[in-house]
């Protein structure tokens, strides 16, 4: 169920952003690990942004965006963990004909909006927050894009459009954690100073620790009040982040998690969950 849509949904509780944080990590541990390998380094980075988001946006009411569809990960294991979707969708992840799939499509629950292409995400979210505003219609949205798709000229489009609109209602986090599949995004395009561009073209733009969620959340909260103008938050992170137990040479982008792995991985998040709800 998309967490803006008019039906009302009870509001999960989030009495610890940074256990929903551990958790997405340990949720999408098990979605993987049927396969051996899959999108876990997208949850691993943006676990915090995650729990940040679902720990402030409004179900019923404010709208929440995808755009790297292989993201989706981060959101249906933050629906997992807090009862929005149920237990049984992590043995559905991935497979065919479930609407629980490794890249995000249409059918897609849980989000508003989510796409395969890279770089469409943010046009959509411009066009909620446009639509709320010409309805003067209470609500923020709230999108989620990476720093690969900065290469995509769309985004750009979309940040122009937004600005000149002054769509103040408009929050997005940047996932900056330097990995595409082609390698390391900055050995494909020199990006930054990204905060400086995105400043450039009208924004309200944040530039912090992408793994430290009470900052992610402070920095939620700031760009709700400047209704002026729409924010971004550039939140710099690591694909391997929160689970020690991977190699350092594994591939963020495309990580492989063997049996006895997995299991590994398993044992040490719910030991760090356990910790962390103590």
């Amino acid at each position: 169920m998309p967490v803006g849509t008019s039906q009302a949904v009870p509001a999960p509780v989030v009495a610890s952003p940074e256990a929903l944080a551990t958790e997405i990590r340990l949720r999408a541990v098990q979605m993987i690990a049927p396969q051996g390998f899959g999108y876990l380094g997208q949850a691993l980075s943006s676990a915090e942004q995650v729990a940040g988001l679902f720990a402030t946006l409004r179900l019923g009411t404010d709208r929440l965006v995808c755009s790297p569809g292989h993201y989706i990960i981060g959101p249906f294991a933050a629906a997992v963990a807090l009862g929005l979707l149920g237990t049984d969708a992590i043995t559905q992840y991935g497979k065919n004909e479930s609407p629980i799939e490794a890249i995000g499509t249409e059918r897609s629950p849980v989000v508003d909006y989510t796409c395969g292409s890279l770089g469409q995400g943010l046009s959509a979210a411009v066009g909620f927050a446009l639509s709320d505003q010409l309805r003067n219609h209470d609500a923020f949205t709230y999108a989620m894009i990476s720093d690969g798709e900065l290469e995509e000229g769309q985004i750009w489009e979309a940040a122009l459009f937004a600005a000149h609109h002054r769509l103040g209602s408009l929050i997005v986090t940047l996932d900056a954690n330097n990995s595409q599949v082609d390698g390391p995004v900055d050995s494909i395009t020199t990006l930054e100073p990204i905060a400086a561009k995105w400043q450039a073209f009208g924004w309200h733009a944040i530039d912090l620790d992408g793994h430290d969620v009470h900052a992610i959340m402070t920095a939620l909260a700031e760009a709700k009040t400047d209704t002026a103008r729409p924010s971004i938050l550039i939140c710099r992170t690591s694909t391997l982040h929160g689970l020690t137990c991977l190699p350092e040479s594994a591939d963020g982008h495309f990580i492989k998690l063997p049996p006895a792995l997995a299991d590994t991985a398993v044992v040490e998040l719910e030991s760090r969950l356990k910790e962390q709800r103590a």
